[in-house]
């Protein structure tokens, strides 16, 4: 894989991580899930400050995103886990809503989901980011833990191709700059980083008009006045 195509192939996924994460923040808002919020707030920064080392060239920026997708990954499968129930996880706990209490937006507003509530807890008021949650949800094509689950094996992916994608970049980027020659030459360097060499240019300034007919005139007058010695030398025949 060249590194133009790597380029294209790491700008291409995150613009991607972007789009998903910033639908899912959406989704996690809605479900006041405020561990996953500051989660996904802080990939949305590194998947911008990847975008940007990719696209100017900057080694720097491109390792501080790799670094950080190793983390988002570490997040993804935490949450797999925790929704899963594994590892001594319990998806009813309040590790990712940082106990308020509030639960995925997907459990009640799943695809097919129909919630059921009993008569006294629809009376309770309750904190607006702690909404009442239902006795019990049937119907659900699809179970809310199901799509966490997806949605964070989804980001795990594509964490995981951002990583080896701006690990190559970084790499290439870094061993072009090794490989500069300082004195003159360049191995293998893309157009964007040749080296300017400096051109030196000698000005000379331009006669203006009067200066010209000065030394016009002063050409003539040399002329004539040889002409005049030359007859007054020369003797009458």
């Amino acid at each position: 894989m060249g590194l133009c195509s790597a380029r294209t192939f790491c700008l291409t996924n995150c613009v991607i991580q972007l789009i998903f994460t910033s639908i899912r923040q959406v989704f996690d808002f809605l479900g006041f899930m405020w561990g996953p919020i500051l989660a996904n707030f802080f990939q949305i920064i590194f998947a911008i400050f990847g975008f940007f080392g990719v696209y100017q060239y900057r080694p720097k920026y491109i390792i501080v995103y790799s670094v950080w997708c190793i983390f988002w990954c570490s997040w993804n499968v935490f949450v797999a886990c925790f929704y899963l129930n594994l590892f001594g996880l319990d998806k009813d706990s309040d590790v990712l809503n940082l106990g308020t209490g509030s639960v995925s937006w997907w459990e009640v507003n799943g695809p097919g989901c129909r919630p059921h509530y009993h008569n006294n807890q629809t009376l309770v008021e309750l904190a607006p980011w702690r909404p009442v949650r239902p006795d019990q949800v049937t119907d659900c094509l699809v179970l809310y833990h199901h799509l966490e689950v997806a949605q964070a094996l989804l980001h795990t992916v594509m964490a995981s191709t951002g990583l080896v994608s701006s690990v190559y970049v970084g790499w290439s980027l870094l061993h072009e700059d090794d490989s500069f020659d300082f004195m003159g030459g360049i191995e293998s360097k893309g157009p964007q980083h040749v080296a300017l060499q400096p051109q030196y240019v000698q000005y000379a300034s331009v006669p203006s008009h009067s200066d010209s007919l000065s030394t016009l005139t002063r050409g003539l007058q040399r002329k004539i006045f040889s002409s005049s010695t030359l007859a007054k030398n020369t003797p009458a025949s």
